[in-house]
């Protein structure tokens, strides 16, 4: 079954919606980390995985920016096939994905900055949120 310019247009709102919200959460943990006084191995490992997080989603954004704009009706784009955003899709979604992926270790390492215990609990978090995203996004069954 192949997918409609329609379907694809909401897709791509609804993605870049998520996308936007995302990116800005992580530009804004990359921006209090830079102007943090610590500077061990795991504040740079959480810094690391926050701005490959951000690079992710704004990539993404306009990966998504790009689909919505060639499949509205009436666009800058005439006859649209999904041929003419396809480099936006691959892009998007990869994106998308290595950036929940870099968001949810960012979660998971969070906790190690404070104890044990507290590193433990975050690890726990960041892996069930990433699972949950998956099995949310995934249809059994079907």
């Amino acid at each position: 079954m192949e997918m409609t310019l329609e379907y694809w247009n909401e897709l791509g709102k609804q993605t870049l919606l998520i996308t936007s919200l995302l990116s800005g959460f992580s530009i804004t943990v990359v921006a209090n980390l830079l102007v943090a006084d610590k500077n061990d191995k795991l504040t740079n490992r959480i810094l690391k995985s926050a701005t490959l997080a951000a690079g992710c989603f704004l990539v993404s954004v306009f990966a998504m920016v790009n689909i919505v704009m060639t499949t509205t009706p009436g666009g800058y784009i005439k006859d649209v096939s999904l041929n003419d955003f396809q480099v936006a899709r691959v892009v998007g979604m990869v994106t998308f994905i290595i950036g929940l992926f870099s968001l949810t270790t960012m979660i998971a390492l969070s906790g190690w900055t404070k104890s044990k215990k507290v590193g433990l609990f975050t690890t726990i978090i960041g892996i069930l949120t990433l699972l949950l995203i998956f099995i949310t996004m995934t249809r059994f069954g079907s």
